[in-house]
């Protein structure tokens, strides 16, 4: 009996053990440090809340949230919806629906993925971009400082600074058609997008109006030190 008693009391001290392993391999990727009518999975979020990886964050008519990843600030606008996550170390944010901004101080620091697209700071410099979603094949992706790059599958370009770009996805023979520079002679020097190659294009881009304003959530981030509390 004495003997089953060691057993049973051994059985739970391990149980003990394990917990606390189990919850360290969840990830933290970031801190909410504003918060207005937003929610992280479906519960009202607050500001010192912690982020994992799978968290679902969204915003209400007139809300937004903010959070700080590492080297990274990410605000979700109102009406907007995404879900956090994280690959090779780098935290990434899948925008669902609506807009959001990220600001950050390495190439690494953070990416935003709408559908097949992935949107990314390109060097270490200060990175300030906004990516809106306008349908399941359409979106807009702003730079207003530094530079981004946008990638599909194997096709990769820059956006640079102050300009603006509307990707449509998986485009149509037509869409194709209409994003291809003019021809030489045509009254043009070419739009400076880079020749279709053969085969159908992961990816199209028309160029929007460009960007000259920044906003105050972008100026202070992108100047602000990753390690500054």
């Amino acid at each position: 009996m004495a003997r089953s008693r060691e057993i049973a009391a051994a059985f739970v001290t391990s149980c003990f053990l394990i917990v606390p392993v189990w919850g360290a391999t969840t990830n933290a990727l970031g801190t909410v440090v504003a918060s207005d009518h937003a929610n992280v999975s479906g519960t009202g979020v607050a500001v010192g809340t912690t982020i994992f990886a799978g968290d679902n964050l969204t915003t209400a008519d007139a809300g937004s949230v903010q959070l700080r990843a590492g080297a990274a600030r990410f605000q979700l606008s109102a009406s907007s919806a995404a879900t956090i996550s994280e690959a090779g170390g780098m935290p990434r944010a899948t925008l669902l629906n609506g807009s959001a901004t990220f600001s950050t101080a390495s190439a690494n620091a953070f990416a935003v993925i709408v559908s097949t697209a992935v949107i990314r700071p390109k060097s270490d410099e200060a990175t300030i971009g906004q990516v809106t979603v306008l349908d399941k094949r359409q979106l807009v992706v702003k730079c207003t400082r530094g530079a981004l790059t946008i990638t599909v599958g194997d096709d990769s370009r820059v956006i640079p600074e102050g300009s603006a770009y509307r990707i449509v996805l998986n485009p149509t023979s037509e869409e194709e058609a209409q994003s291809q520079p003019p021809a030489q002679g045509a009254g043009s020097k070419g739009s400076g997008r880079p020749p279709i190659s053969a085969g159908r294009s992961k990816f199209v881009w028309y160029a929007t109006a460009a960007v000259t304003l920044l906003t105050v959530f972008a100026v202070q981030e992108a100047l602000e030190s990753p390690d500054r509390p």
